[in-house]
């Protein structure tokens, strides 16, 4: 195997298409690009939403609602999913339970604006939950289990 052997594989690179180089090149001329219109000069594409002059369905259908740019975003967790992974042993009942001790076992996958906690499920642990939010029924689950809830 010398260096001055090595080639690609067939197919492997096309040559340019010459485009503007004379008759002979088979695009000359126009440049393969036809006579006049829109599509025949330099720098202008219709847009992927064009439909041909009419009013685009995005601007027929009326608009609605408000979305606010300031509105947090909370990761949730449930009672049940808590004692789900204290009992898989990747919660620690006996530490807090906060955002970043849920983060590092991969039990949420962001931090988002804080942490709620919810009562979906039941919990039998006594759990010390750091938290932004929570429910009433959340709060009433883990005091009732022997835990504590306070806020982040």
């Amino acid at each position: 195997m010398k260096l001055n052997a090595l080639m690609d594989n067939f197919g492997a690179r096309q040559d340019v298409k010459r485009v503007g180089r004379g008759m002979g090149s088979g695009y000359g001329k126009t440049a393969g690009r036809g006579h006049k219109g829109q599509k025949s000069r330099s720098g202008s594409r219709k847009q992927a939403t064009f439909q041909g002059g009419q009013m685009p369905i995005l601007r027929r259908f009326p608009k609605f609602g408000f979305n606010n740019p300031f509105a947090k975003e909370y990761v949730t967790i449930n009672l049940g999913d808590i004692e789900k992974f204290i009992a898989a042993g990747k919660i620690d009942a006996g530490k807090e339970i906060t955002v970043d001790s849920l983060l590092a076992a991969k039990v949420i996958n962001r931090k988002l604006d804080g942490l709620k906690v919810l009562a979906k499920g039941e919990i039998k642990s006594a759990v010390n939950v750091v938290a932004d939010k929570w429910s009433k029924a959340a709060e009433a689950a883990i005091v009732k289990a022997g835990g504590t809830i306070k806020n982040n």
